[in-house]
């Protein structure tokens, strides 16, 4: 019995000493320590060892597991303590060494351009009101003056959910839910992703953006608005910036006009970018249809208004010189970086 434990204390001491990792450290512990290891097993013959000599030979038992404990301790102390210097050696920080620059991202075109257009408009004192993209016909089109078998009512223009609601064409949903609160004057802009059937190239896109603008109140002129349009213009695109007004057809505005600026490249002389003409169209307005008025509630032999609308997309085009709108949506990084 002497010279079994005598080699189970040899045997477990040299794996000790061998090891090189705290894991091999708890097997060893298993291994001899444990319920089902070796000295656990000399202690459960010990009903073979003759009774006079079972103090003595529990006590070898108790001094080998004693010696193997201690040398466990020593060794895991020893393996930490290593550890920890691998690791503070491997974590070591050069303040010496250059600091890694932060990519610090910053506004999108889009949002440039829309937070510049809220800001001129919200300093003539309008308010930016925001919509459902997700919208019933009724508002989309009824309310608009378009007629059910209005050519705009297509399905190869709009997209229909079912019979009664679509994705929003513009944003002048906006507008009628707003006028029908009420809540008379209104000076409003409503800025919103619009949904069209478009084929995707250079100047259409399926998901694009709009700002409409709409202004409610007593004795509106179309003066008022050519005033509001052109202040508009000088702010977005320069103090010697003109306006032209053309007529035109929108069923929500009678009379209608589609504006052009002056091109702010040539100064109105005529170039590549406004084609030869010294004009760039922006946008679209009139004077709110009496029918509009009328079904939103508000008197038109009391109250008059006007409205326009801009494409987002456009005004980043125009601004910054972008020749592919695409451009705007395709997250490429070395494009964005410009702006």
């Amino acid at each position: 019995m002497k010279d079994q434990l005598e080699k189970i204390k040899e045997d477990a001491l040299k794996q000790i000493e061998a090891s090189d990792a705290l894991e091999k450290l708890n097997e060893i512990r298993v291994a001899y320590l444990g319920k089902k290891g070796e000295l656990t097993s000399v202690l459960k013959s010990m009903k073979d060892v003759p009774p006079e000599e079972r103090p003595k030979v529990g006590q070898m038992v108790n001094d080998a597991r004693a010696i193997i404990e201690n040398r466990l301790e020593e060794a895991k102390a020893s393996l930490a303590k290593k550890a920890r210097e691998e690791q503070i050696r491997r974590e070591t920080i050069d303040v010496t060494l250059p600091a890694k620059r932060n990519n610090v991202g910053h506004s999108h075109p889009n949002t440039i351009a829309l937070e510049e257009v809220e800001r001129i408009f919200v300093g003539m004192g309008y308010e930016v009101v925001e919509g459902p993209e997700v919208e019933y016909d009724l508002y989309n089109f009824e309310k608009l003056n378009i007629p059910k078998n209005h050519p705009a009512r297509d399905e190869q223009d709009t997209f229909y959910i079912n019979d009664n609601i679509v994705l929003r064409s513009q944003t002048s949903p906006v507008q009628v839910r707003t006028m029908e609160q009420g809540r008379l004057p209104i000076r409003m802009i409503a800025p919103g992703r619009v949904f069209r059937s478009d084929e995707v190239d250079a100047t259409h896109s399926p998901s694009f953006h709009q700002i409409e603008g709409l202004v409610i109140d007593k004795n509106i002129t179309f003066a008022d608005l050519k005033g509001t349009l052109a202040d508009f213009a000088k702010e977005l695109f320069g103090p010697e910036t003109k306006v032209k007004f053309r007529p035109h057809h929108f069923p929500f505005t009678e009379p209608s006009a589609e504006v052009d600026v002056t091109c702010f490249k040539c100064g109105g002389s005529g170039c590549r970018f406004c084609k030869g003409s010294g004009w760039i169209e922006i946008l679209g307005c009139g004077m709110v249809h009496p029918n509009v008025l009328r079904m939103s509630g508000i008197d038109p032999d009391e109250y008059s208004g006007f409205a326009f609308g801009v494409g987002l997309e456009r005004i980043a085009l125009l601004k910054y010189e972008i020749d592919d709108m695409r451009l705007l949506y395709e997250n490429d990084i070395r494009f964005l970086r410009q702006f």
